[in-house]
């Protein structure tokens, strides 16, 4: 039985552009859109390059890509009220980015008719009509955004359908509907689709599509809706970015209809790298991926609570909706003492192999696990730190480097306007001692600086290795300024990445805890041997 085939459209960067925090470099589109190709998705959506300068260098860059599924879309308006569409300047430079798509948005709302664009339902439809029909003519696929569909649909649902019968029978290869204000709800969207559905039957070869915004919370949910009514063509970003709230998650929207619905989305082989390209993206666009994302996410099969992490190791199905192989994720169980004896020993076994429930080296290690989260630590999230320790109780770890002193010294108001902190460091590795001292931001930083500074030259490879995150928890909040703090750093080396935890009254020793175990555990990862 032939899979029934849902198009999709990613926007990650025109929509998703949108989103606060981000803005792409053309550097930046040119890797966003060699990751999506390779995902497989049908179209991109990439710019509006009547508006926006740097769009159309990006259409200029790209022009000789060779693309295996992609195809490449521009974004721009239909023409402005009363003038030949051959005259105006946003259709020309639709043309002139040369991208064998076109995406033009009009209005199906008589409201942004008659208020925002200040003229007639009548020149409204010819507006589409001529636009649509220009583009076809000039041998392009036209995909047409239907801005506003469901407000104008609740508004005057006649128009809003006679909108999309225009656009339709102008030639049209797809009819989007969009729910532009993301206020719609999924029954709404799921009736007003199945109309434009019907309208569409008597028009060969065009889809019916569906665009929404996240302002309910409601795009993913929505969108699946809007294929429930027959739509055939899906539009949203990667991550769920874009303006305001976001779009609607595309690397949930796919694993949804294709391995849950059995629907056609990308190539099969394809689906194995949508985790893999979902973080590479929020890498790119330099935003935190969301690690509680459906599917994609560092937590989307993470276990703690022991009852679960052993109904998932009997059957997985237990605790889980989805085999996270099919989607190129994985299976966390998170260190934690209600994680229970059986985790513990599944990580151990990882370092040493012949250990069993019994061993008293398990019972070691398990004892140490819930005096430290006695007194602060918390490994679920810092399973690096966790492996440290596992070492140290089994006598697998030599330290690669020993503090033998470190002094602060934080300047307020900064003397020059630059750096607030200086930091000297001595340490020995081997027989050896050196010393270095470094300015940073923070005393924190200057701490990073100055270790790296005096590690570098027994150890090069930590070029390689930086910070990604830092974060500072207070653990009881009833001693004010001297309670004890907990933090958290991520760090990688490019191709890894590993989180380590300290803990303290101090900020600066609990820092430096995290900091020492993050360096060190770089180090073991890197088959360097202890001096």
């Amino acid at each position: 039985m032939n899979r029934q085939k849902i198009k999709i459209f990613d926007s990650t960067l025109r929509d998703g552009a949108q989103a606060e925090g981000i803005s792409f470099t053309i550097e930046d589109k040119i890797r966003v859109l060699e990751a999506l190709d390779i995902l497989g998705v049908d179209y991109v959506e990439a710019g509006n390059p009547g508006s926006n300068q740097k769009d159309m260098e990006f259409f200029q860059r790209t022009r000789d890509m060779e693309l295996k599924n992609v195809s490449l879309t521009a974004f721009g308006s239909t023409r402005r009220v009363n003038i030949f569409v051959e005259d105006d300047q946003n259709v020309k430079a639709l043309l002139l980015a040369q991208t064998p798509s076109v995406t033009i948005f009009g209005k199906a709302w008589d409201f942004h008719v008659t208020d925002v664009l200040k003229t007639t339902r009548e020149e409204n439809l010819k507006m589409i009509e001529d636009t649509i029909k220009f583009f076809i003519e000039n041998n392009k696929d036209v995909v047409f955004d239907a801005e506003h569909f469901f407000d104008g649909h609740k508004a005057d649902k006649e128009y809003a359908l006679e909108v999309c019968r225009v656009a339709a029978n102008a030639g049209a290869s797809a009819i989007v509907l969009c729910d532009t204000n993301g206020g719609t709800m999924p029954y709404t969207i799921l009736n007003a689709t199945k109309d434009c559905v019907e309208i569409c039957k008597s028009c060969n070869s065009v889809d019916v599509g569906i665009h929404c915004h996240n302002d309910t919370g409601m795009a993913v949910a929505n969108s699946m809706m809007a294929v429930e009514a027959g739509a055939r063509h899906v539009q949203g970003t990667m991550n769920g970015f874009g303006e305001r709230c976001g779009n609607a998650d595309l690397s949930s929207i796919i694993p949804n209809l294709q391995l849950k619905l059995n629907y056609l989305c990308i190539p099969e082989e394809n689906m194995l790298s949508i985790t893999e390209i979902s973080r590479k993206i929020s890498e790119i666009a330099n935003i935190k991926h969301n690690e509680r994302a459906p599917y994609v996410g560092k937590s989307s099969f993470a276990h703690k609570a022991g009852m679960h992490i052993d109904g998932v190791n009997k059957n997985a199905s237990s605790f889980e909706h989805l085999n996270p192989e099919l989607v190129g994720n994985e299976r966390r169980f998170l260190m934690s003492e209600q994680a229970g004896r059986s985790l513990i020993l599944k990580k151990v076994n990882k370092i040493e192999p012949r250990l069993t429930k019994e061993s008293p080296e398990t019972v070691d290690i398990i004892n140490t696990v819930k005096r430290l989260e006695h007194q602060g630590y918390k490994f679920e999230s810092a399973e690096a730190s966790f492996e440290l320790h596992v070492r140290k109780v089994l006598g697998y770890y030599n330290p690669f480097f020993q503090l033998k002193h470190f002094k602060v010294t934080v300047d307020e108001p900064k003397p020059d306007g630059s750096f607030s902190s200086t930091a000297m460091i001595k340490v020995e590795v081997g027989d050896k001692e050196e010393i270095a001292a470094a300015e940073g931001d923070g005393p924190v930083n200057a701490l990073d600086k100055a270790l790296r500074k005096v590690l570098l030259g027994f150890y090069p490879q930590l070029h390689e290795m930086y910070l990604t995150d830092y974060k500072v928890r207070v653990i009881e909040n009833t001693d004010t300024t001297a309670a004890k703090v907990r933090v958290l750093i991520q760090s990688t080396n490019g191709s890894q990445t590993w989180s380590t935890v300290g803990v303290s009254t101090d900020i600066i020793e609990a820092s430096w805890i995290a900091l020492v175990d993050s360096i060190e555990y770089s180090l073991i990862k890197s088959n360097t041997k202890n001096l």
